[in-house]
């Protein structure tokens, strides 16, 4: 051991491995100062080369980082740290509004759409190297669907889920070190997910029309290599890009063709507000729509559309891994595509109402909260974690912001996926007493 650092090896990988263990078992905290690399090296007895590549290793798996002169430090939320795991348990007799997910009465049986799928691969089964990656129904439909959202031509692929889509398209493009721009508030496994690729989140505030265009500016201004961006249902704000803002985001990105440009469109099938996408902006962009929220988060599905070059080199990168997304849930998802096993507006409207409600409700009480689509409600509060506590006291349990903060404000976010009529009042009293009101601000 190192004196009061839980170091220890002789190898870089020894090394690494060491403050990897430690910082997951607390004996390094998040934020920690780590001893310089000369320091480090002449207490360890080897080679400055070989601190200095135990910390570029933990640099790219987002462990650490490094401020210069500054010294390298504990990241304050390492990618080895998830968000997830900063939820509050729901106890027996509490209410649960923290988890983010659909309501499950709203959502399709699947048995008849997984046979038929089941049929259909018992005639055509999908062998080695004998099959598209994307099924020709699923490319066809989700193309069409694409198409009528003004969304640019591209060609279509599938992957496992949207993040699934993000990583490797992030990874298509960009080395450790660079920096992406993601939204602040924002979803809690992007901000994950962007260390931990070695990769620097860089901070964009939101307010309910979407990423702010100033605070977009400064991000690329400082030298931002690629651009996250929530189209609708944003969580954990429920913002969704306007006309008005997507115009401004448009003209910004036009003057830096370089950057890379993601959408995440995974409410497109559970929001009745029109889509107005960025894409185009650039010259390497992809926009990705997952099955999650409005068939089953279980179907782990979701297509995507980009420039040519992207959607390229993620399928390349897919074959050369998993290969393939089973053909039998693309399948099982076209039948419920040509099926409407959704009916979309009556789902969409079904979370409008359950979330317009409780937002009405809260502002009725001298409680500013946002939600303009989706299934959560964004609150913002003074005290972020006694909110938490003292709802939990009253049985109630929400998800604390900190799981999607990087430099916003505190908040917290209300999942109303399960919330009826009857809830609305109750609950808007409750949150209401147990939060101190916070003046009307952007969430950045």
């Amino acid at each position: 051991m190192l004196g009061e650092y839980p170091i220890e090896g002789r190898r870089a990988v020894e090394i690494a491995a060491s403050v990897e263990r430690s910082v997951a078992s607390g004996g390094l905290a998040a934020g920690e100062l780590l001893p310089p690399m000369r320091d480090l090296a002449a207490r360890l007895g080897v080679n400055p080369n070989t601190v200095a590549a135990a910390y570029r290793t933990l640099r790219e798996r987002g462990v650490i980082e490094t401020a210069g002169r500054r010294g390298s430090r504990v990241r304050d939320r390492p990618a080895s740290t998830s968000r997830g795991s900063l939820g509050v348990d729901v106890p027996p007799g509490a209410r649960g509004l923290a988890d983010g997910n659909p309501d499950t009465a709203l959502l399709p049986p699947l048995h008849d759409a997984l046979a038929a799928a089941a049929r259909g691969n018992a005639e055509h089964p999908r062998l080695y190297g004998r099959s598209s990656a994307i099924d020709p129904g699923l490319a066809r439909l989700a193309r069409a669907g694409f198409d009528a959202d003004g969304v640019p031509a591209g060609p279509t692929g599938v992957a496992s889920g949207s993040l699934d889509v993000i990583e490797r398209v992030l990874a298509a493009h960009l080395k450790p070190g660079d920096t992406v721009a993601v939204e602040d508030p924002g979803w809690g496994s992007l901000l994950d997910l962007v260390p931990a690729l070695g990769l620097r989140p860089l901070p964009v505030g939101v307010d309910d029309a979407g990423p702010l265009t100033a605070d977009m500016a400064h991000a690329l201004a400082a030298g931002a290599r690629a651009v996250v961006v929530t189209d609708r249902a944003q969580n954990p704000t429920g913002a969704a890009v306007t006309e008005a803002r997507a115009a401004e985001l448009r003209a910004l990105l036009a003057s830096r063709p370089d950057v890379l440009l993601i959408e995440d469109d995974h409410g497109h099938a559970i929001v009745d507000l029109p889509l107005h996408p960025l894409a185009g902006s650039t010259a390497h962009w992809a926009l990705v729509r997952s099955v999650a929220k409005a068939y089953g988060p279980d179907l782990r599905l979701a297509v995507f559309t980009g420039d040519e070059l992207t959607v390229d080199r993620v399928m390349g990168r897919q074959r050369l891994g998993p290969g393939w997304v089973s053909g039998l849930l693309q399948r099982a998802v076209v039948e419920l595509w040509e099926s409407a096993a959704v009916d979309v507006p009556a789902v969409a409207a079904a979370y409008g109402r359950r979330r317009d409600a409780l937002v009405r409700a809260l502002a009725a009480r001298g409680v500013a909260a946002h939600g303009r689509s989706g299934m959560n409600v964004w609150v913002p509060v003074s005290d972020e974690t006694g909110a938490v506590a003292r709802l939990l006291h009253a049985g109630l349990v929400v998800a604390p912001g900190a799981r999607f903060r990087i430099a916003a404000p505190q908040g917290l976010r209300i999942t109303v996926s399960t919330l009826t009529a009857a809830d609305i009042e109750p609950v808007a009293d409750t949150v209401a007493a147990a939060v101190s009101p916070a003046p009307a601000r952007s969430f950045g």
